[in-house]
């Protein structure tokens, strides 16, 4: 009995986290001001473009998580089958987060930096989302089998449907974390409250 994808993929062991590492880059954007409220404003003009609003104008975020992934994988015909000796991930993990051009003074200085730390303990969630997905492709990739399939083509068309699968589950969850995190009482609501008013 041939077990659907996601289903077989929770059977597999664990991966071996040691064989591959990301790659994590922090790209800065340069915001102005010297007040939190010309900072936050700033922000507003200059952060990264997510999306469109009801207008079709750019949506602008505060930061943002991308990745880029590329593979190595070693095809191996065998008796008719073919197997997917090795997947080997190269996982390259971009935060794009403000950054003040100008001198801050004190007071302004430890908000921002309250604020600056929030920002990128919410977005390396993001990132362990992608290295878990990351991770399971490799699990599932590693010594996957298909018969009949001399050419190691089926295979190919096994796996994208799988990282397909992954690949909008790991952008469901990223999204219902935002939900949460923004939403009522959320962490990065408390967190932009706190840099805006005190406290």
């Amino acid at each position: 009995m041939k077990l659907p994808l996601a289903i077989a993929a929770l059977l597999l062991p664990a991966p071996a986290l040691a064989d591959w590492k990301p790659v994590e880059k922090i790209e800065p954007y340069a915001i102005s001001g010297q007040t939190v409220e010309e900072l936050y404003v700033s922000i507003g003009d200059k952060g990264p473009v997510i999306g469109k609003d009801s207008a079709g104008n750019g949506r602008r975020a505060i930061a943002q998580t991308n990745f880029k992934l590329t593979w190595q994988r070693d095809y191996q015909p065998q008796g008719g089958a073919c197997v997917l000796k090795t997947a080997r991930p190269k996982l390259i993990i971009t935060y794009t987060l403000p950054k003040p051009a100008g001198k801050l003074a004190p007071a302004v200085q430890a908000r921002w930096d309250a604020f600056a730390d929030g920002l990128i303990a919410h977005e390396k969630v993001h990132g362990a989302g992608i290295v878990d997905m990351v991770d399971k492709i490799v699990a599932f990739s590693t010594g996957l089998t298909v018969a009949d399939d001399p050419g190691c083509k089926k295979i190919r068309v096994e796996l994208t449907q799988y990282l397909d699968q992954l690949s909008k589950a790991q952008r469901q969850a990223s999204r219902d974390f935002d939900k949460v995190e923004f939403g009522s009482g959320g962490n990065l609501q408390k967190l932009i409250a706190a840099f805006l008013i005190g406290g």
